[in-house]
Order: structure tokens, then sequence, then C-alpha cells
């Protein structure tokens, strides 16, 4: 073995104080104690699986002033996350096999952390040219940020026909392009109007008529009556942190504009209410970067979208820290279920895993301070908010963090030719 670490492990929904041995970038071993190797002894620390986060808008190619693959991913790793599953709605988009290869040329030379690239479809995408090195598909029902729309009932059935038979997931934002109203607004309240929770729910009900067999997960859902809909279908449920902690009267203006809307103060607390039960599946952070500058727009120019990924992981381990939230749930949500959701060897301390951890200690609470975050747009919705950030991270077994530095060298790499090359 290359390395043991010690100390009070999350394994099997359970912490446990024990061993866990690290050879190859894999855990091996998991036992009361093991010898032979290098030994890192955690103490009282915590040691959780490092997080996946399958919704990330890394903003390259095209839009590399708000963030790129290197600012990005390194944000990631300070928020504990060790993979991220990068979205295709980038200038050029990412909707074909010459594209694809491209952004992973560029995301192989910058990546701090693990990453997968998730394949963009319209109405006419070569879905079967893509699949074999695509982590999932992306579909926008809705219009967003550089968003190539479906909206078409026959081409939703066909194309979520074609990433099944690929053997992929098909992640959806669900939003009725049909019901989004264009009217100027200045505020978030009016944005939630024009793209209201009908908006979702519609969507959200075509979905699961059209598509009852398809491999779906759909995107941060942000009203209960959406999450009701899902219920008894194969679909994954997604939650986000924005659509949890803030909502209309948050006192964002621009800054908190994003699709789809921050909902009423009432909705967020169904919704938060809701993830805390364990009714949804997924935690993404929706990481979607914008400049100050251009967030500080007059409200219809602003675009729509907050940063993230760095922020996601640490708030939600200060409600576990409150004990409003089950860090067990938790883990599930932000590695065990995405890792099994998109077929990944990770999101879990188990023996055939990557050694993607991180390690906290829970009396370490901080309010979050734009300064020390590591995202290239410079600012944050989550500003004073507490969290609990990693002291350690590690990638496949390698110390990549320790007490806020790195410490390790920049070894991302993708998902899918990884598991290639086996």
């Amino acid at each position: 073995m290359d390395l043991i670490i010690e100390g009070r492990a999350l394994v099997n929904g359970r912490l446990e104080q024990c061993c866990i041995g690290v050879d190859g970038g894999r855990i091996v071993a998991i036992k009361k104690d093991l010898r032979g190797a290098k030994r890192l002894d955690l103490q009282d620390r915590i040691i959780l699986p490092g997080a996946i986060d399958p919704h990330v808008h890394l903003r390259e190619p095209g839009s590399t002033h708000k963030e790129d693959f290197r600012t990005g991913t390194l944000s990631a790793a300070f928020g504990g996350v060790t993979c991220v599953l990068d979205m295709p709605n980038t200038v050029p988009p990412t909707t074909d096999l010459d594209r694809l290869r491209e952004k992973r040329a560029t995301a192989s030379s910058k990546a701090w952390v693990d990453f997968g690239l998730i394949g963009g479809l319209g109405p006419k995408s070569d879905v079967l040219g893509m699949a074999a090195e695509a982590v999932a598909f992306k579909l926008f029902m809705g219009s967003t940020t550089q968003s190539n729309l479906v909206t078409e009932s026959d081409d939703l059935q066909r194309l979520a026909g074609l990433v099944k038979r690929a053997g992929k997931v098909l992640s959806v934002h669900a939003e009725e392009e049909g019901m989004i109203k264009k009217d100027r607004v200045d505020d978030l309240e009016g944005h939630n109007n024009n793209r209201g929770p009908e908006c979702e729910l519609h969507a959200v009900r075509r979905l699961r008529e059209l598509l009852p067999e398809a491999p779906v997960n759909v995107c941060h859902v942000t009203t209960v009556a959406a999450l009701k809909a899902l219920e008894g279908t194969g679909f994954t449920k997604e939650v986000t942190p924005h659509h949890m902690l803030l909502d209309e009267r948050s006192g964002l203006a621009g800054r908190g504009k994003v699709n789809p809307p921050l909902r009423s103060p009432e909705e967020r607390d169904a919704v938060i209410n809701a993830f805390i039960a364990g009714q949804f599946d997924i935690l993404a952070s929706d990481h979607a970067p914008h400049t100050i500058d251009e967030k500080g727009q007059e409200f219809n120019s602003a675009p729509s979208g907050v940063p993230g990924v760095e922020t996601s992981v640490p708030l939600m381990l200060n409600l576990v820290k409150k004990g409003r939230l089950d860090l067990g749930l938790l883990a599930r949500c932000c590695a065990q279920n995405p890792g099994e959701r998109f077929g990944l060897k990770k999101g879990r301390l188990a023996v055939g895993y990557d050694a993607d951890l991180m390690v906290i200690d829970p009396g370490k609470v901080v309010r979050i301070k734009t300064d020390h975050l590591h995202s290239k747009c410079t600012w944050t919705p989550y500003e004073r908010l507490e969290a609990i950030f990693p002291e350690m991270v590690f990638l496949r077994g390698d110390a990549l963090i320790e007490e806020g530095n790195i410490v390790g060298e920049r070894k991302g790499r993708d998902v899918v030719t990884a598991k290639l090359s086996g």
C-alpha cells in the first residue's frame, strides 16, 4: 500500500474509527487497523468521500473572463469537490465529438480535480457519435445562457431513446419554453413571475408522460409540486443550494438572477425541508459564474447564473453541524448518488473506489468571504453565511489541499477516457 489514512470515516453511512488503505489511487482496504505503509493519523477529524458536482458551467471555451478549467476546478477542490461534470452550453457549444475532444484537451491541461464532459443535444444531434466519450448528455427544454433548445415531443422521445441505447444519463433543464413570459421586469420577483413554478411543473409532467423509461436526471428542481410530480419515476431529482438558501426577497437584485428563478420564501422553505427529509437524490451547485460587472447591469440585461461549486458542500456541512441535516444523507446526495447515477467509481469510502477524500473539523465554522474564494468571477451570493470548509482534500490518494493551501500537483483527468484506458 502507498498510504494508510486513519481517522473517523463515514463508511456505509456511519462514522467509525478505522484505517483506509490506499494503493495506486484507489481504496484497497478499510479495517480497524492496517500496517505496512506510510501512515497519516487524522485523530478526531472526520473523513468523508470527495464530492461529485454533476452540474457546473466552467465557461471554457468562449467565456474565460468569467471562469476557466483551472480556476473552476481549483474552486471545486477547496470546496471538497473532487470531480465535476461540465455542461455543454459554452461558446461554441459542446455538441459534437470534435468539440468534445477539443474541450477535453483544454481541460486536461488545466484541471485540478477529475472531470467529465457532458454532450449538448439539439434536435439533430448525433448522440451515438458522442456517446463513447461523453459522461452524459444535457437537454434544455427552456431557454437559458447559450442553450440549444429541444421542445418538440418527437425530438424529446427520439433523443432520450438514443441516450438510453448508449447507456448514458440525460440531464434535463425542465422549464416549458412556451410558458416563459418575456415581460420586462426589474427585480427577482418579476423574474420569478416570468418563469413561474408552472413552467417547471408542466415540463416535468411532459417528461414523465413522454419518457417514462428514460434515464433522466431532472436538474435544479425548485418546487415541491414538481418534486411530487416526479414521485414513482426512475428519474433522479437534483437540488441546488441557492434554491434552498436564497429566495426572491434576498436583496440580491441581478446577482440573484438564475434560471429557473429563485422562488418565494415559502417555496424555498418547502424545498430545503424536502431535502432534509431525504426527498431529493442529488445535490449540485449549478455553478454558473458571471463577472460582478455583468451581474450589475440593468436587471433585464444581467445574465442568469450564480457561482457555487466552492461553497455548496461547506454550506450543507454547516446544516449538519446545526443538527438540521443528517451527515449520511448529505454524503449520499453530494457523492454516492451522483457517482452511481453517472457510472463513476467515486463517491464512496469503499474498496475499489477512487481514494477521493475530504477531511473536515466540524468545530471550524467560518463565515464565507469572497476574498477567500477562488473563482475567477470574484463574488458570491453567500457572503457572510456560515460554512465548514475541508481542511484536507485528497484526489486519488494524493494530498491536494492541506490547511487551506494547495500542496499537491495538478492531475485532474477525464473520467470517461480514464475508464476506457483501464
